[in-house]
Parts: structure tokens; sequence; C-alpha cells
């Protein structure tokens, strides 16, 4: 077995740029397939790092209703996460109670999800790197795929004057999936569309105002999250992410800008159709990554005693997020599969914490078929 990666090392872009939370599937939708490889994969990811003395914690996490109309969706949330198997949800409608365990939090009511945690993915990305080669595998870096030729029933992968020939093909590209499986000869109806998601940084002195993880009610409106309070395995609290349209697939700031991932987003259809379904959201998340003061807004629903001074920039990602054609965004994990490869095109959220799940996933479905 070869893995190929573009970049020089593992974990540079979507694993090495994300919040560095383990999900333990409150959101998914029961018996999709994000729910069942989240849950299973938490645990075997908690296991993973206990084995290979990877930094990681099993801190909690709070889920806040701010207002009252988000009482419904937060009692949703708790049924699902109840639906998917999570041990110790706790519904708290007293804000005393959750008040114990974020004492600056703001809301009327909130779900305890005590199996989310953090963890150091690019220490996991290094990690099993290492034990790839261990088990006599190959991960070759440096190695960014231009062309594949189908011959005598081999695939030939080349990147410059290199070539690696393979008889089964795994495309698991995150932001380049579609690109790689259109280089195999295939159509995928979907695109990916980046959206950079940026973050802030507490001050020292704010970071007392977080002790876990907190979030807020997800709006059905929209397709993210929203912002939200994230502590960082070595130190740390990061607030965020926003979710405006990036220039670059891998575009971290304003200031990085690709022409021809820029024309190939824009010339999608289901892009403009996306915009048109979410115009409020598009000009919201513009302005917020533009206005501290739009961002901190946001950041004080949860904790009002956060001030702007208390914010310094900090990271960012990019979201490789697959849209359709006729602009919906793909909310599960969306595989094409062939008799000689396996493209995963769309991987979102719990991707990083469900990686070693969707491996397992995806090997199973290989082995089904040669049975």
């Amino acid at each position: 077995m070869t893995v190929i990666e573009k970049e020089t090392g593992v974990g540079q872009h979507q694993s090495g740029h994300n919040s560095g939370v383990l999900h333990a599937g409150l959101y998914y939708a029961p018996g999709s397939l994000k729910a069942r490889l989240a849950v299973t994969g938490i645990r075997q990811m908690i296991r993973f790092c206990q084995e290979h003395a990877i930094p990681h914690e099993i801190c909690g996490k709070l889920v806040v209703a701010t207002a009252a109309e988000e009482l419904p969706r937060l009692r949703t949330l708790l049924e699902r996460g109840t639906a998917n198997g999570l041990q110790g949800l706790a519904w708290l409608d007293d804000p005393a109670q959750f008040r114990e365990i974020e004492p600056h939090v703001a809301g009327v009511a909130a779900v305890r999800v005590p199996e989310e945690g953090i963890v150091d993915y690019p220490a996991v990305s290094r990690k099993l790197a290492e034990r790839i080669r261990a088990e006599g595998g190959e991960v070759r870096t440096g190695f960014p795929v231009t062309a594949i030729t189908k011959r005598d029933r081999e695939w030939i992968l080349t990147a410059g004057s290199a070539e690696i020939r393979a008889q089964f093909l795994f495309n698991c590209a995150g932001l380049h999936c579609d690109r790689i499986a259109a280089l195999a000869g295939e159509h995928p109806t979907t695109r990916i569309v980046p959206f950079r998601g940026e973050y802030y940084t507490l001050a020292p002195e704010a970071e007392h105002l977080v002790r876990h993880l907190i979030y807020p009610v997800p709006d059905p409106k929209f397709p993210f999250l929203g912002v939200h309070y994230t502590r960082m395995i070595h130190g740390g609290v990061e607030a965020g992410p926003n979710a405006v349209l990036a220039t670059a697939r891998e575009g971290y700031s304003w200031r990085d800008f690709s022409a021809r991932d820029l024309a190939d987003s824009l010339a999608f259809p289901g892009l403009w159709r996306f915009l048109r379904r979410y115009p409020s959201m598009a000009f919201y998340e513009v302005k917020r990554s533009l206005l501290k003061s739009e961002f901190c807004h946001s950041l004080q629903k949860l904790v009002p005693a956060i001030e702007e001074r208390h914010l310094a920039k900090g990271g960012a990602g990019v979201r490789a997020q697959a849209i359709a054609a006729d602009g919906t965004p793909l909310q599960d994990f969306d595989l094409l599969e062939r008799a000689d490869a396996l493209h995963l095109l769309n991987a979102p959220s719990p991707g990083a914490t469900a990686c070693l799940a969707i491996a397992d996933y995806l090997i199973d479905r290989l082995a089904q078929r040669k049975v």
C-alpha cells in the first residue's frame, strides 16, 4: 500500500487546520452514515490516542440555547444524541446547573455532552503515517498528482516525471477530491467549494471565561454550526469559526488567491444556487470576517463578558464543502464506487474524529465486493 500526499508532510490542510475537537455524534441524523461513523470513530480515536500517547482530553461540551425559540431545536439535539448512543447526555434547564460547568455562559437551557473532547490532530496524522510505514506501507510525500491514466487494468498516477502504479485507487483527497476523481475519468455531479473558517484566540486574561467547549444551537436555516469556543489541547482558547467563501482551495486568508480555484467555484451553477438559498448568511459571514466587532457580538451571545480587546487574530482552516448542482450542501459522506476505485467525495465534520472508522468502512466495502 502506498499513500500519496502532495505536500512535504502529512496533515497540512484540513487535518491540521481544524478546531481539534473530538465530535461524539450529537448533531447527526440517527441512522445516517455520518452518525454511525462519528459514534464509532470517537471511541476508536480515543483508544488510538491512549495507545500512542497522543495529547487529548475528554473535557466535555455545552450546547447552549440563548433564547426560548431555540429550545425545540436543542431538545431535538438531545434526542438525536440519545438515539445515536451517546452516553451521559444531560438536559439542563436551570441556568444555575450549567453555570456550575461554565460560570460565564449565558442562556436559558443547555445540553451537556460529556463524551466530547479535544486532540492534537497533526500528531494523529504523523502517528498514522508512522504506523503505515511500520506495517510495511509507504507514505510518499511531495507527490502532487497531475495525471491519472489506466493501462492494462492498472492505474498510473503521475507527478512531474515520477509515476506510481496501482491496481486499486482510494481517493480521499479532501479539498481536491473532485479533481482527482475527474483525473480518473469520473464526472462528479457535486463540486468542492472552499469555505474559510477564521478564528480568534482569547487573550490570557480572558481564558478563564471558558472552561470546556461551548457551542450554540445550530440554526437550521444555515448549513454551518456557528461560532463557538474551543479549548486547545496545548493551551489557550479559540473562538470561531465563521464560514466565508474562500478565493482559493487552500486560501487561509483574504490575501490567498487562486485564479483557477475561484474560476472553478464561480463557473459552478450549484454555488450560485447555494448563494441564492442563503443570501443573508453569505453577506453576514463576509461582514463578520471583516469586522472584529461583529465577530465579537456573535461570541457575546454565549459569553457576554467577552470584549473586543480579548480577541487576537488566530488561525484559519478551509472546509471542503461539497455542493450539489441544485445548490444543496451535502451533509453526509458521499462515496463513488467503481470496480477498481473508491472516491470519497465528501467527508465533512466529523471527518477527522471518524477517520479510523471511515477507513474501516471503506475497507469493509471493498472486502464485501471480493467475497
